[in-house]
This record gives C-alpha cells, structure tokens and sequence, in this order.
C-alpha cells in the first residue's frame, strides 16, 4: 500500500473542460474541499474519491460524483486510487465545464485520466502499519535511547519519569524489531511485541 505526505495539482483539459485533480493527505481532504469551493466558486463539479484506514486498520472508501451523470466520475476516480494501492489520501477534481458535452465514456476517461495523471506526478510513499510500545529503562540509559531511537526511526510520543524512565513509542514492525534487538540489554522490559 502506499500513501503521500504532500498535497499534488494536475491539470486535464479536454475541449474546453477543465478538470484540475488535488491529492491531498487524507487528514486534509475536508478542509481542501472546503477551500477548493471557496476558491472555485464557477466551477460546476467538485468530484471526490478517498481511501483511509479507520481505527480497526479497515480500508473505508467513498466517492462522490457531485452531479456528475451517476458512476461517471467518483467511481472511476476511486477505481484508479484502488488500482494504485494508495491508502489515507483523497482525490478532488474541480471541473470547469467548456461547453462541450463529453458524453458518459468522455467523463470516465477524463476523470480516470486527471486521477492518473496527478497519481503520476506525486511522490508516492510505502505505508507500513505501526504499532505502539510501553519501554522502561534505568535514567543512566536515557541518552542512549533517545540516541538510538533517532537511528531506528522511532517516535517517542510520550515520556514519563519515576523510578524508572517510561518511553511511549511508535514505528513499524521492523523498525521496533530492530530497535529491541539492539538494546535489549538496556531495557528493563517491555510489552509483548505483537506478532
């Protein structure tokens, strides 16, 4: 699967239609749409697609054809994202229509082809699931867990400190694999690593 951490603009022009795509983070989708409208208030479509994970680590996906003829533009739009494997992003195309019409094969060509062109421009991530650890350790050792997380790209998201120092940290399955083995003389204990 694959995911992206930036926001990327194609523009498809098609007899005097405009169809300009937006892939967005999916965080940022809601708030992009809102300003796109703002932004475009004579365009005649805002076409959406979006595939995020929901907190049961689930693909949820959505489309939305804005008004467009029924299953002529969200869908197709959703289907390049599947075929992408591209997972917590969202595609908006503002359509400008030129006055010509494109008929129901023209509109699921041009939005199949804003998608993959926008698709092609961005730079697209490798999505690894994270997991969240509980770490302890002795004061003596907390410069060289801070060190070696930096190294292991791992997040400490949280810290704590009383008899023991108490890290809470996030990364990938192997990222923490590697990161336990190194250290495994350091750390008073740790939480069960999920298999």
């Amino acid at each position: 699967m694959n995911f992206v951490d930036s926001k990327y603009i194609q523009t498809l022009e098609i007899k005097q239609s405009k169809f300009i795509a937006h892939l967005v983070p999916y965080f940022l989708y809601k708030k992009t749409l809102k300003a796109l409208k703002e932004k475009h208030p004579k365009a005649r479509h805002f076409v959406t697609a979006s595939r995020h994970l929901n907190e049961f680590n689930q693909i949820v996906e959505h489309s939305s054809d804005d008004g467009e003829p029924k299953g002529t533009s969200g869908k197709p739009t959703l289907i390049v994202l599947q075929g992408a494997d591209i997972i917590n992003a969202a595609i908006i195309t503002v359509r400008y229509f030129g006055g010509t019409k494109l008929g129901t094969g023209g509109l699921v060509r041009a939005y199949s082809d804003a998608t993959n062109l926008v698709l092609a421009s961005a730079i697209l991530l490798e999505y690894k699931e994270e997991y969240v650890k509980e770490i302890s350790f002795s004061y003596t050792h907390l410069r060289k867990i801070e060190y070696e997380c930096g190294i292991f790209k791992i997040d400490i998201i949280e810290k704590s400190f009383d008899t023991l120092v108490v890290f809470k940290i996030k990364s990938d399955e192997q990222n923490l694999q590697d990161f336990f083995k190194k250290l495994a003389t350091f750390l008073e204990q740790h939480f069960p690593y999920p298999t």
